[in-house]
């Protein structure tokens, strides 16, 4: 197996509210974020074909849901054009009576007398009026409707919410944020791996930004409203005037600092609307502003006339999460650590599992990920035909991930674990008791006390973030009865298209998504210390879908399977 030095950018390894016054400065939102324990890289739900289940948020990125939606707009159209149908056939009747009275009533309306001198021209004038006139109306007033609004009804119990609609669109402001992908990338649907070409409108970046501002993002505000004024400058066909663009992009770049600009595009405003109130209040407030600065900067005679902006003004603002920068290069191939000494140091090698009799005749290929933690990576673990059956099981039980509020100790959702995950026992499958079992053949750890299959999936935009597996939390219970999490045995059933990437940031490594195989590391030291350097991530998947599954190992039963070292970090 050649080892290959994974520089660069793998991409593939197998609501709203208007913007106020600009003087009525915002409040940002207060987001209260805690650091999650220990949890998979999967997730995303998956229910049979039009049996929709009601959405929450977050749950854009489950894969089989989103499906399920894809065969629900389908039954929609049909039921759509089944009303076209019925409408054109309605309209076509009332077509051909006009048709026919436009005739008849040309030539009665020509000689009045005369028609009516014949008396079946004058018994069918009264019969017309009396009841052809009336079965008319009743046709015109039939309802042609009432079978597609029902269907529509029902369907709409489980579309997406305006909390799913904003969770997708933080979704793709978090892949582009990662990717380091600009709007007009994202926008123009230029992603690696993809099968079909998707763009957005005026519309949807208008919508991505309105996301931003209501969220009090107005880094992502400028950069959406401006790819929406970009596409509308360029002639783009749409029903958001530029008006209510430039309205959200001044104020956003205003919350920048950006004063002369803010001028400029509020002017350019008030050139289409000369009527809009709060643009002329915004502009009187900039010019006492800048008015201002410019005293402040005569008293301190300085020679420049324009307030200094700073360089980093539309730079992407710092978050909660010390190593973003480096855990976002290393999901895009960059920052990996694998220099030519360390390279060395890594083997391909067969794995018989320190001589099990089940594994001497078959051993597995084992492949060196990392030297120090040593990370390893294992071939052909898992068949497709085991693969298919392990998502066929965990599917109906799928259920947004959770994380530990390490104050509190109670499970919850967290923006930084975006996935769906569930729980296999032996007792459900065969194949569930064999996965199992070969685990801890190739480890040499007892499954005995380890956790259940967890099976998880990410779809649009899943990621979990850097995070430990083993717990820190005194107050965990399984501690005292199975001891902390010995070691993680992952497994990939899937290949991604492009990102979904487990990076360890601390160190630098970076493993790419491989259908069929298998990492396995120890997130304790011999010592049963936790090694901190096993801090890793889930980066978030660009195009496809993620599935994973793992197993993690206590311990206790593994104390003489893996006895403890001279050292405190052996």
């Amino acid at each position: 197996m050649n080892r290959d030095i994974r520089a660069g950018f793998r991409w593939s390894i197998p609501s709203c509210a208007e913007p106020g016054a600009a003087h009525l400065l915002r409040a940002q939102n207060q987001r209260v974020l805690c650091e999650g324990e220990a949890a998979l890289e999967g997730h995303t739900a998956i229910f049979s074909r039009r049996v929709l289940q009601p959405t929450g948020i977050e749950d854009f990125g489950n894969t089989g849901q989103m499906t399920d939606l894809i065969y629900a707009e389908k039954d929609l159209v049909q039921s759509l054009k089944e009303y076209i149908r019925a409408e054109e056939t309605k309209l076509s009747q009332i077509k051909s009576w006009a048709e026919k009275m436009d005739v008849l009533t040309s030539k009665s309306t020509s000689d009045p007398e005369g028609y009516l001198a014949h008396p079946v021209n004058a018994y069918k004038l009264v019969k017309r009026l009396n009841t052809d006139w009336l079965e008319l109306e009743n046709l015109v007033l039939q309802d042609t409707t009432n079978g597609f609004i029902t269907n529509l009804t029902i369907q709409r119990q489980f579309f997406p919410t305006e909390e799913d609609e904003t969770g997708a669109a933080k979704a793709l402001m978090r892949l582009q944020d990662t990717y380091k992908l600009d709007p007009e990338t994202l926008s123009r649907g230029n992603l690696p791996g993809t099968k079909y070409r998707s763009s957005l409108t005026v519309s949807d970046c208008f919508g991505m930004g309105k996301t931003a501002y209501n969220d009090g993002d107005y880094y992502h505000t400028v950069l959406w409203m401006e790819q929406a004024l970009k596409q509308h400058d360029e002639g783009e066909d749409t029903t958001v005037s530029k008006v209510e663009i430039l309205d959200y992009l001044s104020y956003a770049v205003f919350q920048f600092g950006d004063l002369h600009r803010a001028m400029e595009l509020t002017r350019r405003l008030i050139s289409l609307d000369s009527t809009h109130e709060r643009a002329g209040s915004n502009l009187r407030y900039f010019e006492k502003l800048l008015e201002k600065e410019r005293e402040k900067s005569s008293n301190k005679t300085v020679a420049a006339t324009e307030p200094v902006v700073q360089s980093s003004a539309y730079e992407r603002p710092l978050d909660y999460l010390p190593e973003r920068d480096i855990y976002e290069a290393l999901c895009r191939g960059e920052g990996v650590k694998m220099t030519p000494r360390r390279q060395k140091r890594l083997f391909c090698r067969y794995h018989n599992g320190n001589r099990n009799p089940h594994l001497i005749i078959a051993p597995f290929k084992e492949e060196d990920e990392w030297d120090s933690p040593h990370i390893v990576r294992y071939y052909d673990v898992m068949s497709d035909e085991e693969i298919e059956k392990i998502k066929q099981l965990a599917k109906p039980r799928l259920a947004r991930a959770t994380v530990r509020d390490p104050k509190t100790g109670v499970l919850t959702v967290a923006s930084y674990r975006v996935s769906k995950s569930s729980w296999l026992e032996e007792d459900d499958d065969p194949v569930v008791a064999k996965v199992n079992q070969r685990m801890q053949q190739i480890t040499g750890l007892t499954v005995k006390t380890a956790e259940l299959l967890q099976v998880a999936n990410y779809g649009m935009g899943g990621q979990y973030e850097p995070h430990f597996d083993f717990s820190r939390r005194p107050f965990d219970s399984t501690l005292k009865s199975e001891g902390n999490r010995l070691a993680t045995f992952l497994n990939y059933m899937s290949d991604v298209e492009a990102g979904g990437a487990t990076v360890f940031p601390d160190f630098g490594a970076a493993i790419w998504p491989k259908k069929g195989t298998a990492v396995f590391w120890y997130n304790l030291f011999r010592s049963g210390e936790g090694d901190y350097r096993t801090r890793h991530a889930a980066c978030p998947v660009l195009v496809g879908c993620k599935w994973v599954s793992n197993k993690w190992f206590h311990e206790r039963g593994n104390e003489f399977l893996r006895p403890c070292g001279r050292t405190e970090v052996d």
